[in-house]
Parts: structure tokens; C-alpha cells; sequence
């Protein structure tokens, strides 16, 4: 299946890797069919490109690879609706947001996308009874405040030629 988006023009995507998410992502209610997309450039992050809109595409990324303590708790209701047989089958993933300032960027924690690597179906959790917020930041404040001190010495220090 041919699928076009903003930042990577037109993609084939096999048919078997299109994910359904009958309940949305909120906020993009009419949106039920995205996929994957894997680039070298932007690792540990994938995409997370809707097939329907060319313009939607969210950066995502498994929540372990910042977080190896990232643990929910999924009501037996919530797997059932994904028709999960084996957990193990059940990737979770959450959305990054990168402003301006990448040493700011965060995760949505209380948000994350389940996906069901067998029936290809996912949905958007809300973790109601959870302490994890809609905004973690990933680096912590020491890694922030280190960025900040090499970028502010590298802007004072002269360069002789």
C-alpha cells in the first residue's frame, strides 16, 4: 500500500504492517489507520504516520529505553478490546514531544500506545490511577543542566585561527 506523508513523501508500507486503533489517539478521533516508520537519523525514536493524513505523524518511542522502570497496570477489559493471546505480542510506545530546545523534550507517560504486533490493532491508554504525568521530561535535570553549561562555555570560549 502506498502511503504519503510530509516528511518522507510516498512510502510502500506492506498491508500487514497498517495498525488499527478503533479507539483514537485524543484529539485525532478521525484518524484509525497508521504505521510504523523505522529511520537510522532519528533512533531510539520511530513514527508513528498516519496512513489517513499525510500531515499527522507522531514521534514515539518505547518507554523502557528512558525509563526502565515504566511499569502500567491494564485492566483485563483493555487488553481484551486488542485481542492480545499472548502479552508478549503487546508493544507499548509513547509520544515524545521535541520543542524548540530538544533538551526540553518529553514524554507522555499517562498516554502510551499499546499495539498488538499480531492483529496489527492498538489504542491509546489513559493511565487515570498512575503517578506518571503527560509530560516527563526525558533528559534529566543534571544531563540538562550539563548540555547547557557545554553550549554555554562553547558560545564564551574565543576561537583563536
Amino acid at each position: 500500500m502506498k502511503i504519503t506523508s510530509l516528511r518522507f513523501g510516498t512510502l510502500e508500507i506492506p498491508e500487514d504492517k497498517i495498525i488499527s486503533m478503533p479507539k483514537p489517539i485524543l484529539g485525532f478521533e478521525q484518524l484509525t489507520r497508521y504505521c510504523i516508520i523505522e529511520r537510522e537519523d532519528s533512533e531510539p525514536f520511530l513514527w508513528y504516520q498516519s496512513v489517513e493524513d499525510p500531515s499527522v505523524a507522531f514521534i514515539v518511542v518505547n518507554p523502557l529505553f528512558f525509563y526502565p522502570d515504566y511499569r502500567i497496570e491494564v485492566n483485563p477489559k483493555e487488553i481484551e478490546e486488542l485481542k492480545v493471546s499472548d502479552v508478549r505480542a503487546v508493544e507499548t510506545y509513547v509520544i515524545v514531544t521535541i520543542p524548540t530546545d530538544p533538551r526540553n523534550m518529553t514524554a507522555n507517560l499517562q498516554g502510551p500506545i499499546l499495539i498488538n504486533t499480531e492483529t496489527r490493532l492498538a489504542k491509546q491508554m489513559i493511565l487515570v490511577n498512575s503517578d506518571y504525568r503527560v509530560k516527563h521530561f526525558i533528559l534529566g535535570q543534571t544531563e540538562r543542566d550539563e548540555i547547557e553549561s557545554e553550549t554555554r562555555l562553547e558560545q564564551e570560549t574565543p576561537v583563536t585561527v
